[in-house]
């Protein structure tokens, strides 16, 4: 029987947009877990905080159930809530947006730069109000933000800055971690991400203070560890000074997380690979525009995403989508921009006219890449293009 690769089961799929890359060793180590005796708040996530932290170079770290959870506990921790306002970027994941509301703020769209699709620092400037208590600047695909601008925003503004780096795990600026330049960094281990813990995501910061407000509210505002509260006196002594959540990495997670953290540099280089090999083949092609090589060394290569030219290519991208998917390969858009969300022109603000991820959002696709994909594969998606831009 032939084996089906797509993740929705359809045997035309040839190519899928994405496999996670778990190995027999990933497997044995969730085994191991399974088999212990505390499930959650326990030594693996322990060792899972302390390795990750060490990566990044970041003081501190706390694991949490998925990177929504970690903006959500950041803005809350920083005092950021009602009558706040906080600008993001317009080409983002909806996540980012919805952790703002959920802190009782209003997200504020602003543009992205055209080439790098990350957020404009003259956008952020643009967008600035009395009300703006903090920024959130995306690393997009893994590839970094202007740091230094934005952190030149934020502090003269006095504004807090909480990097969002879902896509970013391996990204550097000069040697330098994203993450480890605002209050925060959140990043994510969903399935597509550049490690995977299925659902999880972690908290990077280099205040001590801060980073303890955030493991007590991840854990429903309770002021003892699970460990501490069973160590000595009485378990049920415990304070809540403040309402929390059920935001906790379990240890199963955290296993898979410290097993998959091992070949991240790995992984990452396939990733580059790839990325490069779809370059050298897709490049000089009227129509198409391929991402930036530059500064690939420092880039976690976790999207590779197209920009199909309006009226300079000989069909559209949501062409381009249905051509690539008759030939067995599953493509996306990374992403609808907010402001075409219902919610986010409700509640939230548009801070600038949006001009450059209007745009994009009709001309980008996002091809197939993860740490495993063949050649032989790329080579299905490469013809599928090359031969509609000969026809």
């Amino acid at each position: 029987m032939k084996k089906i690769k797509d993740s929705f089961s359809d045997p035309s799929i040839k190519v899928p947009f994405f496999s996670p890359s778990i190995s027999n060793l990933d497997k044995k180590v969730v085994t191991e877990a399974l088999n212990g005796k505390l499930l959650t708040n326990g030594p693996r996530l322990t060792q899972f905080e302390k390795k990750f932290a060490r990566f990044v170079n970041s003081r501190y770290a706390v694991g949490v159930s998925n990177a929504t959870a970690g903006l959500h506990l950041s803005l809350k921790v920083l005092g950021v809530g009602k009558n706040d306002e906080v600008v993001v970027p317009d080409m983002t994941f909806v996540a980012t947006a919805n952790a703002v509301l959920l802190s009782g703020a209003k997200p504020v769209l602003v543009d992205v730069e055209k080439e790098t699709m990350n957020i404009s620092p003259e956008s952020i400037f643009a967008s600035l109000s009395k009300r703006t208590k903090a920024i959130i600047p995306v690393h997009f695909a893994g590839r970094p933000c202007n740091m230094k601008k934005i952190m030149g925003i934020a502090k003269s503004k006095k504004l807090f800055v909480i990097e969002d780096c879902a896509h970013a795990i391996g990204t550097r600026i000069d040697g330098k971690h994203v993450g480890t330049f605002g209050d925060f960094g959140c990043f994510s281990f969903y399935p597509t991400k550049n490690i995977t813990t299925l659902e999880g995501g972690m908290v990077i910061s280099k205040n001590k203070k801060l980073t303890e407000c955030v493991k007590i509210l991840r854990n429903h505002g309770i002021s003892h560890s699970l460990v501490e509260r069973y160590s000595k006196g009485y378990p049920w002594e415990y304070d809540i000074k403040e309402a929390g959540y059920n935001y906790r990495l379990d240890e199963i997670r955290a296993a898979l997380g410290l097993s998959q953290l091992n070949k991240i540099n790995e992984m990452n280089e396939k990733r580059k690979n790839a990325f490069k090999y779809y370059n050298k083949f897709l490049m000089n092609i009227p129509g198409i525009s391929i991402p930036s090589e530059e500064d690939l060394n420092y880039n976690s290569c976790h999207l590779y995403v197209l920009r199909i030219l309006k009226n300079r290519f000989p069909i559209s991208r949501d062409q381009l989508f249905q051509e690539l998917l008759s030939a067995g390969v599953r493509t996306t858009v990374h992403y609808k921009p907010l402001n075409k969300f219902s919610i986010f022109r409700k509640l939230g603000k548009i801070g600038d006219k949006l001009k450059n991820s209007n745009e994009l959002y009709d001309e980008i696709l996002s091809l197939p890449l993860y740490p495993d994909i063949k050649k032989e594969d790329q080579k299905i998606v490469i013809k599928t293009i090359r031969s509609i831009q000969k026809k």
